[in-house]
């Protein structure tokens, strides 16, 4: 239990996800994560905390909505745009609030339709217009950080039957902007040095089922977005003929009355094989992950 009296994710033995595996693949060895933790779907997931990398999109609940858009557009001055431009632009608008709080929001993470996105006041609705992409790219992402709620109902969001997410904050970047604003370290080459950081965080977002549930997820969603030294340290490796071999995530040890893992990145040397060990710890008890040491390296006991 967290300090809030909300229950939050647990792992209880070492979770390893595998690079020398085909990206994406996981091998879970946690034997305490129940259905509600691999399955968002579950009732049992309720009021688990959520810090998951997807895409924000808005989808029509019924016809009277989409009707009521077709309306509204030809209202409108909408030559020369594309779908997506005349969505984010009556969405926009001032007098289609309305409309803005009748659309089902969804979060979608690989191509899936993941969670529906409820926000707590009307505010919170410029948080979600402000996730449109007028011109949506395959690198565009949104993070969603928040609580599950239940699960939709049928009638809410045309038919999808999905967990529910009450938002506290989403935050957009495309890839290669959020890539090229990672510092280059002195003595690097730029180039060598994005290309390190593109791998890194394709692998987090390539791995299966992270559907920022877990505890160990959490952890490896908030550190690809909020803590560079992963990447520099990726580089450091790379210039060393290293390449990764796997994330694992562990309960720390030092972990008493919170959440706390240890995040473990492998790297393995092409021509010798040396494992290399370097980790950070962070603690996920409550809805905001939060560094709690720098990385460093990390010896077998």
């Amino acid at each position: 239990m967290s300090e809030s009296g909300m229950s939050v994710p647990s792992v209880s033995e070492a979770t390893t996800l595998q690079a020398s595996r085909p990206q994406g693949r996981v091998n879970s060895t946690c034997s305490a994560c129940g259905a509600s933790e691999n399955n968002p779907s579950s009732q049992d997931a309720a009021g688990r905390y959520v810090y998951a990398l997807g895409r924000v999109e808005a989808r029509y609940p019924n016809l009277s909505v989409e009707k009521e858009f077709a309306q509204a557009a030809g209202r409108a001055e909408t030559v020369g745009l594309t779908e997506p431009e005349v969505l984010a632009k009556l969405l926009s608008a001032k007098e289609n609030r309305y409309l803005a709080r009748r659309v089902c929001w969804i979060l979608t993470i690989e191509g899936i339709e993941t969670y529906v996105l409820h926000p707590r006041d009307s505010d919170d609705l410029d948080m979600l217009i402000g996730a449109l992409r007028p011109m949506p790219r395959v690198s565009d992402l949104n993070v969603l950080i928040g609580r599950v709620g239940q699960l939709a109902p049928p009638l809410m969001c045309n038919g999808l039957s999905l967990p529910t997410v009450q938002f506290d904050q989403i935050f957009s970047f495309d890839v290669d902007s959020f890539v090229n604003a990672i510092p280059v370290p002195e003595g690097n080459k730029e180039k060598e040095f994005r290309v390190s950081v593109l791998s890194l965080f394709n692998y987090v977002l390539q791995m299966t089922d992270n559907q920022g549930l877990k505890a160990q997820d959490r952890a490896v969603n908030y550190l690809a977005t909020r803590y560079p030294n992963i990447y520099y340290a990726a580089a450091e490796q790379h210039a060393h003929d290293a390449s990764l071999d796997r994330i694992e995530v562990r309960p720390s040890r030092l972990a008493q009355h919170r959440t706390i893992v240890d995040v473990i990145f492998s790297y393995r040397n092409r021509k010798t094989d040396v494992v290399n060990k370097v980790f950070t710890r962070v603690d996920v008890s409550e809805e905001f992950p939060f560094l709690v040491s720098k990385l460093a390296p990390f010896y077998e006991n």
